[in-house]
């Protein structure tokens, strides 16, 4: 599987006490090569684990692997950024976003289904996500 791991499935396979654990788990299985992410993802998981070991060991072991720089999108993030304004996104929001511009073979895996149903790529494209089962 290929796929653009966001923040909440990092921070659900890493925290066994979250309540998506059991699924990010099940779904870092099936992976078959490192999940594409941006160090803004990684910051924010770090913060919310408490711990930047968990996440380098994260790429040490290969689930994870750093595949975008900002700098060299500002402009395209800039633009989503505007685009987005209403929903106050944050940096790794847009930075997934414009990554799945760029891998539109690979879903996006987060536990945020309320945003990434709003967010389109290329400005009209629904971004393939993958998320935790709706809970009742």
């Amino acid at each position: 599987m290929k796929g653009i791991a966001d923040t909440g499935f990092l921070v659900a396979f890493a925290n066994s006490g979250d309540r998506h654990h059991e699924w990010a788990v099940g779904l870092a299985e099936r992976v078959t090569e490192p999940l594409l992410t941006c160090e803004a993802v990684l910051a924010e998981t770090a913060f919310h684990l408490r711990s930047v070991s968990l996440v380098l060991a994260m790429l040490e072991d290969g689930l994870v692997k750093l595949d975008f720089c900002a700098g060299d999108h500002q402009v395209q993030l800039a633009v989503l950024a505007r685009r987005y304004a209403d929903r106050d996104p944050d940096l790794a929001d847009l930075c997934l976003i414009r990554m799945s511009e760029l891998h539109p073979r690979h879903s996006i895996l987060t536990v945020d289904r309320q945003d990434f149903r709003v967010y389109r790529r290329n400005k009209r494209e629904m971004i393939p996500v993958i998320c935790p089962p709706e809970e009742d």
